[in-house]
């Protein structure tokens, strides 16, 4: 009896999907927050180099994991396949490449921080699911071997075989595809944990958070600007957790231990009954850019984290804060940023309402004048007194500068590259940010010609980007403009360009347009 063409790798895809889809509906029953593949995923992107990783965000933006994911699978879908095509002459060839995918999981899962037994177990229901779903689904095609009728059968008889084999595989092939979907669908239902704290953050009433009233003196008014307050849904999202965690309020807590005098434990409901602070603060990303928009400015409330670190006591020997969030990953922040007159705070409120879930619901740290790699822990739930000499962080493993202060920057928002503007009098405008020393003057200079002084909305603490603008005469024909900006401290941003790695870009903010006769 002779199968029809591509039976055995469809086989073998069925039958590793069924697996992959079991194993999720598992995690999701035992509350276990990643899926085997998730697992997988996060282990990539531990051990993706950092300029590596910088190219992937800057290339795919907040697509990049998503990207990630859909590679995996399709990978694992071409194993699955060559795993099924091996099942047809060697059965232990296929269970070898089934071994390797589940040993690939089994060392994600160990290698992640806080692992349990418990955490295996979904691997071992996707594994078996792949031998029984394949041995099920192949039966009919190991039924009668190839060429092999009666000697009363007739070539009719084997036809007859052939296509009732077929008729039965399809059958079978189908069913563990179903059920694959259902526990797909199943393991949906079971993972709306995010649903239900959605609703939580929802109706948590925050008491001491006041809604955020944005000062009438920091805008120019020039249409195209970027607002001087991101609204929470626009703030740029960069974080390496696949899936976002899901943390209780009731749930959280805080250890603070290491280099202090005493352990201090804090959950959230003690959090809240401590005096809270509030301040408009620009956060920015490392892998930001000249010119780009991984920056965002909120109104946050929070306690002041040095109230902690004192009540802790810390040693005078201490130099550095390993914050661990509740996914495993961390950052190394320098003990003096967290315990000046800056306000670096655990944060529960982002303009005005409950933390969003992907920006660190319930808890997370806000470092005015650092990077969030080295300071903006999401979802935070360990503060280790410690010194930098004694750990290695997350992105500093991958090459990324142990000390993260922020970079004097600019950029041009009016006009954007490649726009056509009437001649005669333009007006540039966008923004210029040196958190935690501010802004002193911000200067353009037209196709290379001297510097001038644009005028400059003045935040309210040096810890938020300003607005600038500049209106002057220009000419038919392409031109192009840059800015710079100035700081309190005197220091005028550079021009000379540098990547991202290892601590953030430099270079004027470059953009080109062509004036059109009026």
């Amino acid at each position: 009896m002779k199968t029809f063409r591509g039976a055995w790798p469809l086989a073998g895809l069925v039958a590793g999907f069924a697996g992959l889809a079991t194993s999720y509906v598992t995690a999701m029953a035992m509350s276990i927050r990643e899926s085997p593949v998730v697992v997988v995923g996060e282990l990539v992107i531990v051990y993706t180099p950092g300029d590596v990783a910088e190219r992937a965000i800057g290339l795919l933006g907040h697509w990049d994991k998503p990207a990630l994911l859909i590679g995996i699978l399709v990978i694992m879908g071409v194993l699955f396949a060559f795993a099924g095509r091996l099942a047809r002459t060697s059965w232990s060839r296929a269970l070898i490449i089934f071994v390797l995918l589940a040993a690939v999981g089994v060392a994600a899962v160990a290698l992640r921080p806080g692992t349990s037994v418990a955490n295996y177990f979904p691997l071992a229901v996707g594994f078996v699911t792949w031998l029984v779903a394949l041995s099920v689904i192949t039966e009919p095609l190991r039924a009668t071997p190839a060429g092999a009728p009666s000697a009363s059968e007739g070539p009719e008889s084997d036809d007859d075989a052939t296509a009732s084999s077929r008729r039965s595989f399809l059958i079978r092939a189908g069913l563990v595809a179903g059920l694959a979907i259902v526990a797909g669908g199943a393991g949906r239902l079971m993972g709306r944990g995010r649903r239900q704290l959605e609703e939580t953050r929802r109706l948590l009433k925050l008491t001491g958070v006041s809604e955020p009233e944005v000062p009438t003196s920091v805008t120019v008014g020039v249409p195209g600007i970027a607002p001087w307050r991101t609204q929470s849904s626009d703030f740029y999202l960069v974080h390496t957790a696949i899936v976002t965690p899901t943390v209780e309020p009731r749930e959280w807590s805080l250890r603070i231990h290491g280099m202090v005098d005493r352990e201090v434990v804090v959950t959230y409901e003690d959090l809240l009954a401590r005096q809270r602070t509030e301040a408009w603060i620009t956060l920015n990303c490392v892998s930001n850019r000249v010119g780009g928009d991984l920056i965002g400015n909120a109104w946050w409330g929070g306690v002041r984290v040095a109230d902690l670190l004192e009540e802790a006591g810390v040693h005078d020997d201490a130099d550095a804060v390993l914050q661990t969030s509740q996914d495993g990953w961390n950052c190394g922040t320098p003990l003096a940023a967290l315990t000046d007159d800056r306000d670096a705070m655990l944060a529960v409120a982002m303009n005005g309402r409950p933390l969003p879930i992907d920006h660190g619901f319930p808890v997370r740290t806000i470092v005015p004048g650092l990077y969030g790699y080295v300071s903006a822990c999401k979802w935070v739930v360990d503060l280790e007194v410690t010194r930098f000499d004694r750990f290695q962080a997350y992105w500093t493993s991958k090459g990324w500068a142990e000390l993260g202060p922020v970079k004097i920057a600019s950029r041009i928002d009016v006009p954007t590259s490649g726009d056509d503007v009437p001649a005669g009098a333009v007006t540039f405008g966008g923004v210029a940010w040196n958190q935690h020393i501010g802004i002193r003057g911000v200067e353009i200079s037209l196709d290379g010609g001297e510097w001038q002084a644009a005028e400059v909305a003045p935040g309210p603490t040096d810890d938020t980007w300003v607005q600038w603008a500049h209106t002057t005469r220009v000419t038919p024909g392409d031109h192009l403009v840059r800015v710079r900006a100035i700081g309190k401290d005197g220091e005028v941003q550079t021009g000379v360009e540098r990547g991202v790695l290892p601590n953030g870009a430099t270079g004027y903010h470059e953009v080109d347009f062509t004036a059109e006769p009026a």
